[in-house]
């Protein structure tokens, strides 16, 4: 029998708790639901869940601060949950190292759905989706290591390692698949949308802002020139 896919649930409204936790208990994950943000990180230590579904709105340590909390610990996936489709919600989660996020009231199939998919993302963190540009390609030195830059950055396909200057990078797994994915092509500009279908794995239109806080992230990490925007259609890694 496969073992369980274990969630870690923080949510305040006792109704949407309980809920949510019977209808992802029907779906065959294991879920420690918790009321509010300090056990939520309690439990996150204790228990070292598969995946973090954390509330914007919690008492003792809202759901960002949880998130960053965590994001300083662990890779695990996040998503965050929240009332309201406002832009600083979701931003401020995004930007605290969340892989995504969903708006209440949300319809429970739905859920499971963003969670298989974030799920099948950490899974897969092997290689993109897309295939690579020819005749585009990068240097590729012993080990399947891709270089750009004159080797200033490093790329180890196999061994999932970024290098800056010869420095370790610290990435998330959904920040190394968009950062593979730029590389399979890179000078190739890849729409919002086409990231979000490789990426994300939406086979639906999804919020084009996830994309555009994760590319700040790996611009802050891999260095802020190597991305370029291209107005109006999309990103690319500079060759």
């Amino acid at each position: 029998m496969a073992e369980q896919t274990h969630v870690l649930f923080v949510e305040d409204d006792d109704v949407i708790r309980e809920a949510t936790q019977l209808a992802l208990e029907r779906d065959g994950f294991a879920v420690t639901a918790m009321p509010d943000g300090l056990s939520g990180l309690e439990a996150f230590r204790a228990d070292r869940p598969d995946i973090a579904l954390l509330d914007v709105m919690v008492p003792g340590l809202d759901g960002v601060s949880l998130c960053r909390r965590i994001r300083d610990e662990s890779t695990v996936p996040v998503i965050m949950l929240s009332a309201r489709a406002d832009s600083i919600d979701v931003v401020l989660g995004l930007e605290a190292g969340a892989d995504d996020y969903v708006t209440k009231p949300f319809d429970g199939a739905v859920l499971v759905a963003r969670i298989r998919a974030v799920l099948r993302r950490f899974g897969h963190a092997g290689g993109p989706a897309g295939g690579a540009g020819a005749g585009n390609g990068p240097e590729t030195v012993d080990g399947g290591v891709l270089s750009f830059g004159d080797g200033d950055l490093e790329i180890d396909t196999e061994g999932m390692e970024v290098r800056r200057g010869g420095t370790p990078v610290a990435l998330t797994p959904t920040e190394m698949r968009l950062l593979l994915e730029f590389s399979s092509a890179p000078g190739t500009v890849l729409s919002r949308d086409k990231l979000l279908e490789r990426v994300w794995d939406y086979g639906w239109g999804g919020d084009t802002r996830v994309v555009d806080v994760h590319v700040q992230r790996l611009r802050t990490k891999i260095g802020q020139d190597r991305i370029e925007t291209v107005r109006g259609f999309g990103y690319k890694l500079k060759a």
